[in-house]
Formats: structure tokens, sequence, C-alpha cells
């Protein structure tokens, strides 16, 4: 990897392709709405929302194997260490399938627990269970598209990643159409559609992977059952985990303790997470070409590389975060004027839009930090510092909501950002000494 030109230019490159592909996203989920909506009935609707959000959650628990991937492949090809980089690839791979299988073998009794946590009606509930039961034979392929999707990033191919999600989406998009519209195969037909655009999906990312299965196919597999790179990866992707478990656990009370603050409150919240969302995928960009091009850096043992592929990817997330708070500050009302048309909301939305403005330039730091961290695989003060920043956010909902009710969920989730913020950039040291070669 060439590590002499860690340009603006080169991080752009890495990034506005993420960003593209992020945008992509919430079209799937839509589209699949808007068809099994033309059924002209309710229970369809529920129920491939119910199928969607259980399969979502139970394989964001692997989320970890993208990031994982990245910080591990992109040190090895730092390193100039194809054969490792490729054994990286199918060590995930591996993960993913076995995950996947798991998956099919225990659906009963998960299906079983998930309707109960998330009762619906008896139609919503049959028609997710034939949704989810052919959904989850696509659980290897999409578990092991985080391990493509993280290969891709530590080699900068992220243009390979959007085209890759495009396929995804756009072969979904239109096999639901003909499924559904055109063969009337109901929800079954948006099951299928998935499944294909799943598999094929897969398919697709590992001949954009091709290049790890050349040359260096031979010596990755003779490395596979490396002891130590194997108990390595499990200590990333374990500490990663309980982060991700961490941090979803905080931004999951933040919408629960909402809805104690009213109807009103928690649908004004909800308006503004949306747009919060907006701002993490464009953050996500220049975050993975942090991941990208730090692991590379601390692969070829170069501290000036590193500092300065940390510095460009933040420059840029700050600067698209200062853009994305004034477009809030200026346009906000209009904003929320287009995502709600009851008043009560609307008037709401506007007494917490101060909050919504500082969310990113607050966030931002943390943010970037990751994706930083995940690079030189420091992965367990990635932990440590969660669980502290954690601890913060609790104590914040504890003092701060009582007396301020939903401002002071709103000051607490600042507190849990600020907090990740000033702990990660604390350990900053710990990135140019793993760069140096030294044990952080």
């Amino acid at each position: 990897m060439q590590l002499a030109g860690i340009t603006h230019a080169r991080v752009m490159r890495v990034a506005v392709p993420i960003v593209l592909a992020n945008v992509t996203v919430p079209l799937l989920g839509a589209v699949d709405t808007a068809v099994v909506g033309q059924m002209g009935l309710p229970a369809p609707i529920g129920a491939v929302g119910l199928g969607a959000i259980i399969l979502s959650s139970v394989y964001w628990i692997f989320g970890f194997l993208r990031m994982g991937t990245t910080g591990l492949a992109s040190q090895a090809f730092g390193a100039d260490d194809h054969a490792e980089g490729t054994a990286i690839l199918l060590r995930a791979l591996m993960i993913g399938a076995a995950a996947g299988v798991f998956f099919i073998l225990v659906q009963v009794p998960l299906f079983w627990g998930a309707l109960w946590v998330s009762p619906g009606s008896e139609a919503v509930e049959s028609l997710a269970q034939e949704y989810l039961q052919l959904r989850i034979w696509g659980a290897p392929a999409t578990i092991a598209l985080y391990a493509v999707t993280g290969w891709l990033i530590a080699t900068e191919r992220t243009r390979s990643v959007l085209i890759l999600q495009i396929w995804i989406n756009g072969v979904n998009i239109g096999l639901d159409l003909w499924f559904v519209l055109g063969l009337g195969w109901g929800v079954e037909g948006v099951a299928i559609a998935t499944l294909i655009a799943e598999w094929t999906g897969l398919a697709f990312g590992l001949w954009l992977c091709r290049a790890a299965f050349g040359a260096a196919l031979a010596p990755a597999l003779a490395r596979l059952r490396d002891a130590a790179a194997l108990r390595h990866m499990a200590v990333v992707n374990g500490d990663i985990m309980i982060r991700s478990v961490l941090l979803q656990i905080s931004f999951t009370s933040f919408l629960f303790l909402g809805a104690g603050q009213g109807d009103v409150t928690l649908a004004a919240n909800q308006v503004l997470m949306q747009f919060l969302t907006i701002a993490a995928f464009f953050l996500d960009g220049f975050a993975f070409a942090a991941e990208a091009l730090v692991g590379q850096a601390v692969g070829a043992r170069s501290v000036i590389a590193a500092r300065r592929a940390s510095l460009v990817s933040t420059q840029w997330g700050v600067g698209a975060v200062l853009c994305l708070s004034l477009v809030y500050l200026v346009a906000g009302p209009a904003l929320i004027d287009l995502m709600t048309t009851a008043p009560n909301v609307r008037l709401v939305a506007r007494d917490y839009l101060p909050w919504l403005v500082a969310a990113p330039i607050v966030g931002v730091w943390a943010w970037m930090l990751d994706g930083i961290f995940i690079g030189a695989t420091l992965t367990r003060e990635m932990r440590q510092t969660m669980l502290l920043s954690v601890l913060a956010y609790g104590a914040a909902l504890l003092v701060l909501v009582p007396i301020w009710g939903n401002h002071g969920l709103w000051a607490a989730l600042m507190v849990l950002n600020i907090t990740r913020g000033i702990t990660m950039g604390r350990k900053w040291s710990m990135v140019e000494q793993k760069a140096a070669g030294a044990k952080p």
C-alpha cells in the first residue's frame, strides 16, 4: 500500500462512496413498505416491518466483523503482507458462515422469543413467521457480507462497496416489484426477493474481492489456523462487540426514556433523530477512511502516516458536521415541517432543535476517534472508554432528566459523546505508539 500520499483527495476517494452507499440504505425499506402497501391490507406492512427489524437486530450483533476485518486487514496491507490480508478475509468469511448456519439451526426458538417480545396481531405474527422462515436462509450471506465490506474498505476500494450496495438494493427492489406486484406473491415475495439479493450480493462481493484469491491464496490457507492470529482476531472482535452493545444500549435507552416524556415529545425526538442519522451517514465515510488509512500506517510502522491520516480524515469530518449543523440551524424548522404535519409535534421539535444543531459538533470527535482506534486495533481501549462513557451517561440521566425532563435527556446524550471524545482523546498517544511498533 502506498502511504506516501495521504492527501485530502485520497480521503475523499474513500469517504464519498461510503456516504453515497449509506444514502441507499433507507431506500430499500421504503420500497418494501410501498410494495406490500399496494396489497391494501395493514397486516402485510406490519409483518414485513416486524420481520425486518428482528433480523436486522440479530445480524447487527455481528457488525463487529466489518470493523474488525477493516482494522486487521488494513494493517496487513500496510505491512505489505498480502497473504495475511487474504487469511483475515477467509477467517472472517468462515465466522460469517458459521454464525449464519447457527441462526438457521436455532430459528424456531429465536423467532418465538422475538415475536413474544414484540407481539403483534395474529395476522401480523403469522405473516411475519412466513417472512422470517424464508429470510433466515440468507443469514450466512448477510453476515459474510460484513467481512467482504470490511476487506474492501481496508483496501480503499469503497467504490466497490458502493457498487455492491447498489447491486444488492437494485436486485431486491426489482424482484420486489416483480414478485409482489407482478406475480402476487405478497409477503413471501418480499422475503424471496431479499434472499436472492443477499446471496447474489455475496457472490458479487467475493468477485470484487477476487484479488484476495490469487497468488496470496495458497500461503493464506496455510495460515488459517495460526493460533496467535486467531486469538488476536477473537480479542479485537470481542472488544468491538462489547463496545457496540454498550453504545446501542445507550441510544435505545434514549428512545425509551423519551417515551416517558409523552407521545408528542417522543414523536419530536424521533423526528430529530432522523436528522442525526443523516449526520452519521456523512461521518461514516470519513471514519471509515480513518480506519483504512490509519490501519495501513500502523501496519507500515509509520507514525507520520498515522498522524497525517488521522488529521486529514478528521478535518473533513469536522467540516462535514459544521456544514450539517449550519443547515439544521438555518433550515431546521422547515425540515421538521417536511417530516410531520402535526402542529404540536412541530412546535415541540422546534424547542429541542438547538440540541440537534449541537449534537454533530459534539459527537464528531468520538466518531472520528472510533475510526482511528479501529484502524489501530486499539479495541480494548475502545471498550474501556465506552464503559466509562456509559457510566457517565447513566449518571447524567439520573441527575438531569428529573430536573430538565427531555432537555435533560438530550443533555445526557451530549455527556455520552463528550465523555467518549475526551476519554479516547486522552489515549491518542497510544495510536502513535502502535504505529511506532511499541506495545501501547
